[in-house]
């Protein structure tokens, strides 16, 4: 028989629970029970792959203390993994034994809230023990309280070992109708998950990307609305004011787009198209939305020049007719 003791709490020298867990798993391991135990405090780091831990035993005793108030962040942290990672048919067969201890008040309020959780869960839930407990020592030297404690440890083993019948709860039908919306995977497909989740770099790194890829498709978008690529063309296109005998070339690279728009005019007449232009009189580098709020007349090709929004090289002089060959 395999159970595994989960200590939500911070781990404190005087901490009640960790008593009453460290009797339990004494007379467990008394009765030849293999007991697990995970302190979530130590392993808050890897909180989301214990959900797999889980799968491996015949019953789990999920151990916290109230301190001020609820369950406390590590044993929420855990439990939503679970829901997350874990298998749920195996988790079907499985015994909770909730065992709170708590120096304020809610002591049964988080048992309740255990054993709600499990029966979402799909798990089977067990009689819990709970106190107020002031000072350790209270438990530690009355020979009363500890008889209760072993012989809840002995009702643990009973249980599992009986496999004693549980009434339906209205929680499995709550569960079926979550779980539809869930998404199905393989036991594997599970532990890859959370071990993927308990990986702050992996994390970091997956909503970078997300971020990049909503930051192109947005862009994309935006192009689209104004005409897409044919937008940057078209509007030299149709602003363009002929000067004859007028010659000149200019590069403009667009920073944020990966483009370069290749200008060419040969006495008047006007070659707009993408490409590279390394020997153009002027070399001009922008952003879309500098080039955006040019084509929209906000300010001129001269005035980014000079506020730094747009850098060039090559003859000023034909830069300056930028402004005179193209109205916006």
């Amino acid at each position: 028989m395999n159970i595994n003791i989960y200590y939500g709490g911070r781990g404190l020298v005087d901490d009640p629970t960790i008593f009453v867990i460290n009797r339990i798993q004494q007379v467990l391991e008394e009765l030849n029970v293999r007991v697990n135990r995970y302190n979530l405090y130590e392993l808050k780091n890897t909180i989301t792959t214990l959900s797999q831990t889980v799968n491996e035993a015949d019953g789990v005793i999920l151990a916290t203390t109230v301190e001020w108030f609820g369950m406390g962040g590590y044993m929420q942290t855990f439990l939503d993994s679970c829901w997350l990672y874990s298998d749920k048919s195996q988790i079907a067969d499985l015994y909770m034994f909730p065992v709170v201890m708590s120096r304020t008040y809610g002591e049964k309020e988080v048992a309740m809230a255990f054993s709600n959780a499990w029966e979402i869960l799909g798990g089977r839930n067990a009689q819990a023990l709970t106190a107020y407990v002031d000072e350790t020592s209270d438990l530690e030297f009355n020979k009363e309280y500890t008889d209760i404690i072993e012989k809840y440890a002995e009702n643990i083993y009973r249980t599992i070992s009986k496999k004693v019948k549980m009434l339906p709860s209205s929680s499995i039908s709550i569960r079926r109708a979550m779980v539809r919306d869930t998404i199905n995977l393989t036991p594997q497909e599970n532990e890859q998950l959370s071990k993927y989740a308990s990986d702050d770099d992996f994390v970091k790194t997956q909503k970078q990307d997300i971020e990049s890829l909503a930051s192109i498709y947005k862009e994309l978008l935006s192009d689209q609305e104004c005409g897409g690529d044919d937008y940057y063309l078209d509007t030299f296109k149709n602003n363009y004011v002929s000067h004859p005998d007028y010659s000149s070339s200019y590069m403009l690279m667009i920073s944020d787009k990966d483009k370069n728009i290749d200008i060419r005019i040969n006495k008047g007449e006007l070659s707009v198209q993408f490409g590279e232009n390394p020997r153009a009189e002027v070399i001009a580098k922008l952003s879309k939305e500098t080039f955006n709020q040019i084509a929209e007349g906000r300010i001129t090709f001269h005035r980014a020049f000079m506020t730094g929004d747009m850098t060039a090289k090559g003859n000023f002089k034909t830069l300056r007719m930028l402004d005179e060959l193209f109205h916006f």
